[in-house]
C-alpha cells in the first residue's frame, strides 16, 4: 500500500473520529445521569432516526466486510448469508418490535422478568446478553485488524493488535461518556456513510459490466476457478450431509437470533410509542433490504474484478474484498483515483466498525449494569446514578474481554463469527422472550432454564467445534479436541433452549401468576403502562 493510500485514509479515519467525539462529548454534557437518558436516549428519536440507527447497528463489519468476501470466495453458498440476515427481520417485525417496547424499559431481562422472580430471570438473561454482545464484538475487532493491516501495508500482528486495542478504547469513551444519545447520532451517521459509499462502488461495478448482470456473474465464475459450480449452491454447503446441516444450522441461526440480540432489543426503548418502534422496523427493513441487495453485485464484483486469489492474498477469510475491489474500481494500486476511493471505503468500513461496537458495548453494560448489578444488590434495587457508573466501568471491562478474544480470532471470518453470536442469541435469549410473551403458564424456572439450557449447549458446542481446534483453520489448529462436527451450533442448540424451557415450566410447582400474565398481555398489545 502506497503512502498516498496511507496518508489519505488515516485523515479520513482521524475525520471521522474527531466528528464522533464531538458529539460524545456534546451529548455528554447534557442529562446524562438519569438511567432512561442514558440506557434510551430519553425516548426522543422519531421513527426514521431510530430506524437509520437499527440499520446502523445491523450493517456491520460482517456485512460491509466479511459477507461480501464471503460472495467474492463462494459465490452463491455466500449469498445465503444476506439472506438469512434479511428475512430475520420477519420474525422482529411481527414477533417482538411492539411487544418489546410496550413490555420493557431498557433491556431483554425486563420483558422477560415482568411476572416472574426477577432476580433469577433478570442474572441468567443478563449473562446471556453479555455473551452473545462479547461474541459480537470479537467480529467487529476482527474486522478492524483487518482493515488496517491492508491500509497500513502489511499484516504485521503488533499493527492488528494495536488496531484491535485502538478500538476497544474509542467504543469505551463513546459508550461512557455519550451513552445512547450519542450512540444513535453516531449510528445514523455511519448508517449514511455506508450506504452512501455501497450506492457509489455498486454503480462502478455495474458501469464495469455496462449493466449487464450476466456478464457480470459469468465473468466472477470464470475467474473463481469453479466454474458454473460458482454460481449453484453446494460449494461451501453441499459437500457432504455435515455441511449441509451446517447450513441449516446457519440457517436457523441467522433467521432466528436477530430478535435475541441485545443491542437490537435495546433501540426499540428509544422512541416514544410501540406504534414508532414498528414503524422503526419498517424504515430499518427499507435500509438494510436495500443494502443487502447491493453486496450481492459488490460480492460477484470483487470476484470478476479483484480474483479469489488476490483476495485470499491479501486475508485468507475474504475479509478485504471491499477494499481491493474500491482500489481495482478507482484506476489500480498507483493512481490517484483508486488511492481516494480506497481511503474513503477503507474510512466507511472503520466507521462502521466503530459505530457497531458503540451500540453493543452500551447494550452490554446495560446487561450488567440493569440487570446483573441491580440484582445483586440489596433486593434488587439499585439506585439509579449508581447504576449508571457501573454500566460506565463495566463497558471499560466488556472492552477488555473483547479485545482480548478479537486477537485470538484475527484470521476468521467476521461474517462467520456473527453467525455465531446469532446462534447463541436464538438459542438462549429467543425462547425466553417468545415463551414469556406468548405463554401464559410460564415460570420462572422455565425462564432460567430457557437462557441456561440454550446458553451452555451452545458454548460446549462452539467450543467442540472445527471452530475451536482439529483443523488448520480452527483457532487452535496444533491440538484437536474436536466431537461435535458443525460448525455452527443452531441445529442442537436452538431446540435445546425451546425444550428447556417447555420442561422447566412444566416440572415447576410455581403456580403462574394470573394476574400479572393478564397485565403484560394488556400492555405488551395496547402499550397502557409502558415506560
Amino acid at each position: 500500500m502506497t503512502g498516498n493510500h496511507q496518508t489519505l485514509a488515516l485523515c479520513l479515519f482521524s475525520a471521522f473520529i474527531v466528528v464522533t467525539l464531538a458529539i460524545t462529548t456534546w451529548v455528554g454534557r447534557n442529562r446524562q445521569g438519569s438511567a432512561e437518558e442514558f440506557y434510551a436516549g430519553g425516548r426522543l428519536f422519531s421513527p426514521m432516526e431510530n430506524g437509520f440507527a437499527i440499520a446502523g447497528d445491523y450493517m456491520s463489519a460482517a456485512s460491509f466486510l466479511g459477507l461480501t468476501g464471503l460472495i467474492a470466495l463462494f459465490g452463491y453458498d455466500g449469498l445465503l448469508y444476506a439472506v438469512g440476515f434479511q428475512v430475520a427481520w420477519l420474525v422482529v417485525l411481527f414477533l417482538v418490535a411492539e411487544l418489546v417496547r410496550n413490555c420493557g424499559r431498557f433491556t431483554l431481562a425486563d420483558v422477560v422478568a415482568a411476572r416472574m422472580s426477577e432476580r433469577p430471570v433478570r442474572i441468567a438473561a443478563g449473562t446471556s446478553s453479555v455473551t452473545v454482545s462479547v461474541l459480537y464484538l470479537v467480529a467487529q475487532m476482527v474486522g478492524a485488524g483487518s482493515l488496517v493491516a491492508l491500509l497500513l501495508g502489511g499484516t504485521s500482528p503488533a499493527a492488528r493488535a494495536w488496531t484491535v486495542i485502538g478500538v476497544g478504547a474509542l467504543m469505551v469513551i463513546y459508550v461512557s461518556l455519550g451513552g445512547m444519545r450519542a450512540t444513535t447520532w453516531i449510528q445514523i451517521v455511519k448508517a449514511v456513510l455506508l450506504l452512501a459509499g455501497t450506492v457509489a462502488l455498486t454503480v462502478l461495478v455495474l458501469l464495469r459490466f455496462h449493466g449487464d448482470v450476466d456478464r457480470l456473474l459469468l465473468t466472477a465464475a470464470e475467474r473463481s476457478g469453479h466454474g458454473d459450480a460458482f454460481l449453484a449452491p453446494g460449494l461451501k454447503y453441499g459437500g457432504d450431509w455435515t455441511a449441509r446441516f451446517d447450513f441449516i444450522s446457519l440457517g436457523l441461526a441467522l433467521v432466528l437470533g436477530t430478535a435475541g440480540l441485545p443491542h437490537i432489543l435495546s433501540r426499540f426503548y428509544t422512541v416514544p410509542t410501540a406504534r414508532a418502534a414498528r414503524r422503526s422496523v419498517l424504515w430499518s427493513i427499507g435500509l438494510i433490504g436495500g443494502f443487502y441487495l447491493m453486496t450481492f453485485v459488490l460480492g460477484f464484483g470483487a470476484a470478476a474484478i479483484v480474483g479469489p486469489e488476490a483476495i485470499r492474498g491479501a486475508n485468507a477469510a475474504g475479509n478485504t474484498a471491499i477494499p481491493l475491489l474500491a482500489l481495482d474500481l478507482g484506476g489500480g494500486a498507483n493512481s490517484t483515483g483508486g488511492t481516494v476511493l480506497f481511503a474513503v471505503v477503507a474510512a466507511v468500513a472503520f466507521a462502521t466498525i466503530l459505530a457497531v461496537v458503540a451500540g453493543i458495548t452500551l447494550a452490554s453494560s446495560a446487561s450488567v449494569a440493569h440487570d446483573l448489578y441491580a440484582s445483586l444488590r440489596r433486593r434488587g434495587r439499585a439506585k439509579q446514578r449508581s447504576e449508571v457508573a457501573v454500566a460506565r466501568v463495566a463497558s471499560v471491562g466488556i472492552g477488555v474481554v473483547a479485545i482480548a478474544l478479537g486477537l485470538l480470532a484475527r484470521d476468521l471470518n467476521v461474517a462467520f463469527l456473527v453467525g455465531l453470536a446469532f446462534a447463541v442469541a436464538a438459542s438462549a435469549n429467543l425462547p425466553a422472550l417468545l415463551y414469556s410473551l406468548f405463554w401464559r403458564g410460564f415460570t420462572t424456572r422455565g425462564a432460567v432454564w430457557a437462557v441456561y439450557g440454550g446458553l451452555i449447549p451452545a458454548l460446549v458446542l462452539v467450543v467442540l467445534s472445527p471452530v475451536v481446534s482439529g483443523s488448520p483453520e480452527s483457532l487452535f489448529p496444533g491440538v484437536d479436541f474436536q466431537y461435535f462436527p458443525l460448525q455452527n451450533p443452531g441445529l442442537v442448540s436452538i431446540p435445546a433452549g425451546f425444550l428447556a424451557g417447555w420442561l422447566g415450566t412444566v416440572t415447576s410447582s410455581e403456580t403462574p401468576d394470573e394476574a400479572k400474565h393478564a397485565e403484560t398481555e394488556v400492555r405488551s398489545l395496547t402499550g397502557a403502562g409502558a415506560a
